[in-house]
């Protein structure tokens, strides 16, 4: 995940040069642009009056691009491109903010995966995922066959049923 606009401006608005940013804005903002156009099979000045908006800053109205989406019995869904002033503020405080991310509970194989540990025998030793070559390639025919052999074995030849 990318660093957003909003936390770029935050982050300068105590430099003295803020305004500096106003040239990634225009290029962010006309990527934006061209993309919706692109998508929409429109043209980029179609798009720009479509999602224009005024929104009301501490800094007085300022205009930006809006997208909204109306749902029944919920709130809006609205994503917001602007309305940031890009002045110095001396008394800016900076807030970072922990980025969102959805926590995906471990999957059952990966969670089994992590025991490290032999399902058949519960042997710890030289536990193999998954098996590159067939057990019958291996070059170590002289050397004793590995602990986990039998148990790579036995899941072979038992039909492999599916797990809830």
């Amino acid at each position: 995940m990318g660093i957003s606009r909003r936390g770029i401006v935050q982050y300068y608005l105590l430099a003295g040069d803020v305004q500096r940013l106003n040239r990634l804005r225009w290029v962010m903002e006309t990527s934006m642009l061209h993309t919706l156009a692109r998508k929409h099979r429109s043209s980029v000045s179609k798009m720009a009056a479509k999602h224009k908006a005024k929104i009301a800053t501490p800094h007085g109205p300022r205009t930006c691009f809006e997208a909204r989406i109306t749902r029944d019995s919920r709130n809006p869904l609205v994503a917001r491109f602007g309305g940031i002033a890009l002045k110095r503020q001396k008394t800016a405080i900076i807030v970072d903010r922990q980025p969102h991310r959805p926590l995906y509970p471990h999957k059952q194989l990966v969670s089994r995966l992590l025991k490290g540990r032999c399902e058949i025998c519960a042997s710890t030793d030289t536990i193999e995922v998954h098996h590159v070559r067939q057990l019958a390639d291996r070059t170590t025919a002289v050397e004793a066959p590995p602990a986990w052999d039998a148990c790579h074995g036995h899941i072979h030849a038992t039909p492999s049923t599916p797990t809830q």
